[in-house]
């Protein structure tokens, strides 16, 4: 009897050790049998601005075939996006065609590793394992040019969502950024006649209507006139990290009431308020302390010692998975599971959580859910299902 006393530290220990990598392989397995939509991600504008070919396997950047495969991301909305200033003299509109037409010849020259889906039927038809299923997804209403025929246009191009604002706010619906009262000074605030008229068109094409970078005002205001269920494609949580991008309790509240998901974005800045003072800190006093050491005699060395320095600060106040965890639990505690999903942002983002370094990384995220103890059932709905939800009731 003593001698199995003596024995029971060893066997518990052994099934302490053994419990680590045996939940991995469980995560790993279920992550690999679920439904994996993502519901942001910027590598488009690499492709078609750098040449990145999406289906080789790529050093640069967050994502290619090769890693969406590894993550077992099934169903991937690519961001259409140029910025407040269009690329070319063409304008907007041409800038977002220009990067459809990129996803087009992708699907078209690597047919074995991505397809196309324009609706729920064609997902659930289409999401093989083999390959990654692209949609579309148009970052910013300035790229309607506020003209609704060119929103029938890139609906019939393949536009699932559209996100009502970037950060800057068109003349038809206002930002976060300059509700905020960080961008430029508004005279008014949310969806004007033609905003709500642009909201409408949507829900009758079949294209989601995505809040996220919106207002507040924006926010409610279209939520008051859709009929549809809407996604918060890449947004994190206010009370966790208080920056004008995340969404507040109060709207949340409201987004469960609409029927529709809010899509964790990985960006640190969104996920952790340490990580933002770090960054107010080095484009604030930091960077003050390291100019006056070296400018005005060598403003090019002062540049370069506080751009290494920032980048050094940054990359340790980095957040992790259990930080990204955080802000899905939030969510689900206060309006419910069936409303959280997945929008990393990645190729948008400078940085990444720890143990999130890319696309191929989004198995370690189901391990930290299972280790919290989510059920598999809740843990299809936050990975897939719950967007694909919000697709069924916008475009059967």
């Amino acid at each position: 009897m003593k001698f199995l006393r003596s024995l029971l530290p060893l066997v518990t220990l052994s099934i302490f050790i053994s419990a680590g990598p045996l939940a991995a392989q469980r995560g790993k397995g279920l992550h690999h049998r679920a439904l994996l939509v993502d519901t942001h991600n910027d590598c488009l504008s690499a492709q078609t601005l750098a040449g990145r070919d999406l289906a080789a396997s790529l050093k640069e950047g967050h994502s290619d075939y090769y890693r969406f495969k590894k993550g077992g991301v099934d169903v991937q909305f690519f961001s259409v996006f140029t910025g407040e200033t269009a690329r070319t003299s063409q304008g907007y509109y041409h800038d977002a065609i220009e990067e459809i037409d990129s996803l087009n010849r992708l699907v078209l020259r690597h047919p074995d590793k991505f397809n196309f889906a324009t609706s729920y039927k064609e997902v659930k038809r289409r999401a093989h394992r083999r390959r990654v299923v692209a949609m579309i997804g148009v970052e910013g209403g300035h790229m309607i040019e506020s003209d609704l025929k060119k929103v029938d246009s890139l609906a019939a191009r393949g536009m699932r969502y559209l996100t009502l604002t970037w950060n800057n706010s068109t003349e038809w619906a206002t930002s976060a950024r300059d509700e905020s009262g960080a961008g430029v000074l508004l005279t008014q605030k949310g969806l004007s006649e033609f905003g709500k008229t642009v909201v409408r068109r949507l829900n009758e094409l079949g294209v989601i209507v995505d809040l996220s970078h919106v207002g507040e005002q924006t926010f409610y205001d279209a939520l008051a006139v859709t009929t549809k269920p809407v996604l918060l494609t890449h947004s994190s949580v206010w009370s966790i990290c208080p920056v004008f991008r995340n969404a507040k309790d109060e709207q949340l509240l409201a987004l469960k009431k609409n029927g529709g998901v809010i899509c964790v974005n990985f960006y640190p800045a969104f996920i952790s308020k340490e990580f933002v003072a770090q960054q107010r800190y080095w484009n604030g006093p930091g960077k003050d302390s390291v100019f006056a050491l070296w400018a005005p005699s060598d403003t090019a060395k002062a540049r370069a010692q506080w751009q290494t320095a920032m980048a050094a600060a940054l990359d340790n106040a980095r957040p992790g998975i259990a930080d990204v965890a955080n802000h899905i639990d939030h969510v689900v505690k206060l309006i419910g599971i069936d409303h959280v999903g997945i929008g990393a942002d990645f190729d948008g983002i400078g940085f990444v959580p720890r143990g999130l370094e890319d696309v191929s990384s989004y198995p370690r995220l189901t391990e930290e859910l299972l280790r919290r103890g989510y059920s598999n059932s809740d843990i299809r709905k936050i990975l897939g299902k719950n967007v694909l939800r919000v697709v069924k009731a916008n475009c059967p």
